[in-house]
Parts: C-alpha cells; sequence; structure tokens
C-alpha cells in the first residue's frame, strides 16, 4: 500500500513537472520573429525553474511528513544526495555533448555552468578519443583518471546517503528508499 502511494505520487509529481514544462516551453517569446518557443529573458527562466523546484520540494516535504524543523535539516541533506546522484547519473554526459547556457568551442557564454571534476575527466577522454593519433598510455591514464573521479564521486555519494539516513525516521528512510534516491 505504501509502495503504491508513493509510486503514485512520484508518477504525479513527474506528470505535473512534464505539463509545467510544455506549457512553459509552448509559450511564445514577444516579439520573436523566429516563432522560437519559450521565454527568451534568462532572469524569468530562472524564476520559473526556482518556482518549479520549490513546488517540488513542498510536494517531498509533504510526502515525508517533515515538520518545519525537520525540513531545515533534510532539505540541505536531500539536496546534496540529489546533486551528486543527478552529477552521477549523467556521468559527466553533459561536457561531451554540450550544456545549457554553455558557448559551443569555447566562446563565452551568458551563464557558463562550473564543470564538476567528473565532466572534465569525461571531456579530456573524450578529446583523446576523438584524436586519432592518441597514445595507447595517454588514453589508458585518461581513463584511469575517470574511474578515480568516478571512485570519488560514489563515495562522496555514499557518505551523503549515510549522513542523511542519520536523521531520518525509518518512514521517511523508506520513503526515499521508494523515490529512489536512497538504496
Amino acid at each position: 500500500m505504501l509502495r503504491r502511494n508513493a509510486v503514485w505520487l512520484v508518477a504525479i509529481v513527474l506528470i505535473v513537472t512534464g505539463a509545467w514544462i510544455q506549457q512553459a516551453m509552448s509559450q511564445q517569446a514577444p516579439g520573436d520573429p523566429q516563432g522560437r518557443r519559450g521565454p527568451r529573458d534568462p532572469q524569468q527562466m530562472q524564476q520559473r525553474m526556482e518556482q518549479m523546484r520549490q513546488q517540488m520540494a513542498d510536494r517531498l516535504k509533504a510526502s515525508l511528513g517533515a515538520t518545519d524543523e525537520e525540513w531545515k535539516i533534510l532539505q540541505p541533506k536531500i539536496e546534496k544526495v540529489q546533486t551528486l546522484a543527478r552529477q552521477l547519473r549523467s556521468g559527466g554526459m553533459g561536457s561531451m555533448f554540450g550544456r545549457r547556457g554553455q558557448a559551443p568551442e569555447g566562446g563565452a557564454a551568458d551563464n557558463p555552468q562550473p564543470q564538476t571534476d567528473l565532466q572534465k575527466k569525461t571531456a579530456e577522454l573524450q578529446t583523446l578519443l576523438q584524436n586519432k593519433d592518441a597514445k595507447p598510455e595517454e588514453i589508458k591514464t585518461a581513463l584511469a583518471a575517470l574511474r578515480g573521479v568516478r571512485a570519488k564521486a560514489n563515495a562522496e555519494l555514499a557518505a551523503a546517503q549515510k549522513d542523511l539516513r542519520e536523521v531520518l525516521t525509518l518512514r521517511q528512510e523508506a520513503q526515499l528508499v521508494m523515490m529512489g534516491l536512497l538504496d
């Protein structure tokens, strides 16, 4: 029963988020002669993203049954776990395929995002692999560096999850396991 409710909650959050994103992306920017979709004002996009994050945090707080005092302790720990897990899931792929706010080919961007070590090592290995003249020793070194950074990121995630578990009730821990934030 609890699992079914958690699954429904996650499904509803995903549907609402998807609908919100679709609506935001379908709005034509005023005065945009090319008919591009979505707002073009970075500040407006930032505000919308912050509103969405806040709504998701409120839903998570409610699903955990956390009081305001508990949430002040839980929220930063949950956000840390979410951030680390997202970085590992992406595997640093953002640096290979370009990220929003990052100009192509090293150009200046309006809002450049700092790269994580994982993204840097992934980009370095990708650059080597694109070079047909790269020596096997160089590839081996870059691959070992990437594996080392991934191992470190996995250890950081495990530590953050442990830190989070220490402040959760058993019910809250079970909810986060059902949501995929904890093992």
